[in-house]
């Protein structure tokens, strides 16, 4: 396979991740700190990322379509469960960080409080399964 911008887009939708983790890490940490405006930067690039990454993702697969999990056996079952749940929790995760989002933004922080209970682990976990992802099915190389 040559070098091309498409072919690249795992290797960039994983840094997207992995960045997005660790900024939502970071805004969970500073927010408990009691450093709103951190928690506010951390988060709000958090959110930019993600979607970076979203575009980066249907880009990706618009040109070149999905790629076949090598492996079978038991690691096939592990690697399948992951994406399933990491695939359902994706969908599920992009209208509760926009309502989320939208209600810190309306200075509503009750609601945003309760609800970001539930985005953060939820965010999180896509997050660093899409990393997990990526790392089965690109970096590891199976029997």
């Amino acid at each position: 396979m040559g070098f091309s911008i498409i072919t690249q887009l795992p290797t960039v939708n994983a840094t997207l991740n992995g960045s997005s983790a660790l900024l939502l890490i970071l805004g969970y940490l500073s927010v408990r700190s009691q450093k709103i405006q951190l928690h506010k930067l951390f988060m709000s690039l958090a959110f930019i990322t993600s979607i970076l990454f979203l575009v980066s993702y249907l880009t990706y697969h618009y040109y070149h379509g999905s790629t076949p999990f090598p492996a079978g056996g038991w690691i096939r079952l592990v690697y399948f469960s992951i994406l399933i749940s990491h695939t359902a929790l994706a969908i599920l995760i992009v209208p509760l960080a926009i309502r989320t989002l939208y209600l810190a933004i309306r200075r509503r922080y009750q609601e945003h409080q309760r609800i970001a209970r539930l985005t953060f682990p939820l965010w999180l976990y896509v997050s660093v399964t899409g990393v997990v992802v990526y790392w089965m099915l690109y970096q590891v190389r199976w029997p």
